[in-house]
């Protein structure tokens, strides 16, 4: 046997074609395994939101317990996915896809059975480390599925489009679950769910090992600043801006921020490369992604309590009124590609922002009176701003070298997360009284806090960006 050269040891064997191994199994069962696993992902996250006040009143915790409820499954989420991509090469996807499904069905039975919101808080930090394994592993297992690169983007696409009903169906059946049974069954959801994608995989073929480098000092630090930056947040309505706890919290952060830094620059294989955010081309991207799940998904979280909490709607009725957003961000990201083609990629990415920025102003004017048909009229922009997502994605893929895309997808989608979960920390604070009532004048400094950030990267996509 030939001895193999530094660069061959360094990428292992070559991948061989999928119609040439042996015992070769259905490429449709890798595709409905991975298209599963990131509905049950999406769909925890939509529809945990809706029975939020049902865990309040069962659990107690106030406003700030649902806001760690959320977050603490975001953070981990966020925080991990810079380097579950390379647990997934080492490994191996199927391996991977396993282990995040399984965990993630364990700590979804955690969260079923947690008799107080500490203990729920904690399964659910377990469910977001599973989600940020399953989320890069089911691309891996499309990918390795599929040879031919029109059946992968046609797998792809069937993916994505899986997540975005799973958003729309998500907060439905969240109150309905709620509603009808207990907030617990939708956490029960997913057992029955996990086991069915684990009995899928045992007809997906075994997948390769690959040297991957991981980070364990710069995933550490990066979870410190998350984590920190959120608890500053979350405490800092509750507890006083000034008080000490939010003061040290905000240091710890500080100082993980510039351990990180010091961490990437001297590793030799770093999770964030730091002269690749050096490019406008990668960082205006990250930028504008994290202002538009800050608004998205800050927003979601407030609209929520605002039905239930404020405007006295039931679960199911709160869910119904999220669908029509989400319907329309899954056709308005389907328009994306032609749009992009007629205008080009930064007229889209600053329109769509700016889309986006007045639907949060129009919003404005909700009142605890507002008729729910204005409601759901207003709410539709709301969701055609979601078509710059995929441009942007496209852009950062395209501006990277091959080699550097896994590292950029996860550092698009960490940052996607991590704006969300600070959304949710800084809106939520802000919509709490002292009495743990929901304010609405706080709902209103949160859309004008919300629409600022998405100019501001509105502003700077359009003077960064190419034309082309």
């Amino acid at each position: 046997m030939p001895a193999l050269t530094p660069r061959a040891r360094l990428l292992g064997p070559p991948e061989v074609p999928a119609a040439a191994r042996p015992g070769r199994r259905s490429p449709a069962i890798a595709t409905c395994a991975a298209l599963l696993g990131f509905a049950v992902i999406t769909i925890d996250v939509s529809a945990v939101n809706i029975a939020l006040p049902a865990i309040r009143s069962s659990l107690h915790g106030g406003i700030t317990g649902q806001q760690w409820v959320v977050d603490a499954y975001t953070l981990m989420f966020a925080a991990l996915m810079l380097s579950a991509g390379a647990m997934a090469d080492r490994s191996g996807a199927r391996r991977a896809y396993a282990w995040g499904v399984g965990l993630f069905t364990v700590a979804s039975l955690g969260c079923a059975l947690a008799p107080d919101i500490g203990t729920l808080i904690t399964a659910r930090v377990l469910q977001g480390a599973a989600a940020a394994v399953v989320m890069p592993a089911s691309l891996a297992l499309i990918r390795q599925a599929h040879d031919d690169p029109k059946r992968r983007a046609h797998a792809v696409a069937l993916w994505s489009v899986g997540g975005s009903l799973a958003m729309a169906v998500g907060p439905v059946l969240g109150g309905v679950l709620a509603e009808a049974a207990d907030w617990r069954a939708v956490f029960l959801l997913n057992l029955p769910l996990g086991l069915l994608i684990l009995a899928l995989l045992l007809g997906v073929e075994r997948s390769a090992k690959r040297p991957a480098p991981f980070d364990p000092a710069g995933q550490i630090a990066a979870v410190l600043v998350l984590a920190a930056v959120a608890y500053a947040m979350i405490e800092g309505g509750h507890a006083g801006w000034t008080s000490w706890p939010v003061a040290a919290a905000l240091a710890v952060a500080v100082a993980a921020a510039v351990t990180f830094r010091a961490v990437e620059a001297r590793h030799r294989s770093p999770m964030v490369p730091l002269d690749m955010l050096r490019q406008r081309e990668v960082s205006v991207p990250l930028a504008v992604g994290f202002a538009i799940s800050a608004g998205y998904y800050g927003t979601f979280f407030t609209l929520g309590l605002y039905y239930q909490q404020l405007r006295g709607m039931s679960g199911t009725q709160a869910g119904l009124m999220f669908v029509p957003i989400a319907l329309v961000a899954t056709i308005a990201s389907l328009r994306t590609p032609r749009l992009v083609e007629r205008f080009g990629r930064r007229r889209v990415i600053v329109q769509g922002q700016l889309v986006l920025a007045g639907s949060l102003l129009v919003l404005l004017g909700f009142g605890s009176g507002t008729p729910h048909w204005a409601l759901l009229l207003l709410l539709l922009p709301f969701g055609i701003g979601t078509l710059t997502v995929p441009a942007l994605t496209a852009l950062l893929m395209d501006s990277v070298p091959s080699r550097r895309t896994g590292i950029a997808s996860g550092l698009l989608n960490s940052l996607r997360q991590t704006g969300g979960a600070l959304a949710v920390a800084l809106f939520g604070s802000l919509v709490a009284t002292q009495h743990d009532a929901y304010d609405l004048e706080g709902l209103r400094v949160s859309l004008l806090l919300a629409a600022a950030l998405l100019c501001a990267t509105a502003a700077l996509s359009q003077r960064a960006l190419p034309r082309s």
